[in-house]
């Protein structure tokens, strides 16, 4: 019988075909490359999407410290974290971070991982991001492709 069959292909951890690829963050605005890159990182604009696997690539931001906020966020936006003493709470600003080793670091890790699922599947895929502050990184064995992170939606 010749006729079309359609089934749902739903992708598994040995046939989701993942990629390694490297976004420049120059002059990008922080809130719309990470969402952006989670979803890269999810695998949503791939064809064989499945919800429940890690089927999306791997992810390198390189030039990371050329990140920009909009408005007055640089100054105003508070980061909060907790030490586990008592009277531990601290807080921070994108511009204090950003002078810390691995600040751009954490600012990029926070937003991405805000964006992507709760869980053991969120834990999961934020290990799929590497962020570098400055033009190299060292994933070079891995033949990433550039891709231009503004042709995505």
């Amino acid at each position: 019988m010749d006729t079309l069959s359609y089934k749902t292909i739903s992708a598994n951890k040995e046939t989701a075909k993942k990629e390694w690829v490297v976004v420049d963050a120059t002059d990008q605005v922080v809130g719309r490359l990470c969402s952006k890159v989670a979803k890269l990182i999810r695998g949503k604009y791939k064809p064989n999407f499945t919800p429940n696997v890690d089927c999306g690539d791997n992810v390198i931001i390189i030039n990371a410290e050329k990140v920009v906020f909009t408005g007055k966020k640089e100054t105003d936006k508070v980061y909060t974290r907790y030490t586990g003493y008592p009277g531990g709470q601290r807080f921070n600003t994108p511009a204090e971070l950003r002078t810390r080793k691995d600040g751009v670091d954490k600012i990029i890790r926070h937003a991405v991982k805000g964006m992507l699922p709760k869980g053991r599947l969120g834990r999961k895929l934020i290990t799929n991001l590497y962020v570098f502050e400055g033009a190299e990184h060292d994933k070079a064995a891995q033949q990433p492709k550039t891709i231009d992170i503004n042709q995505y939606k």
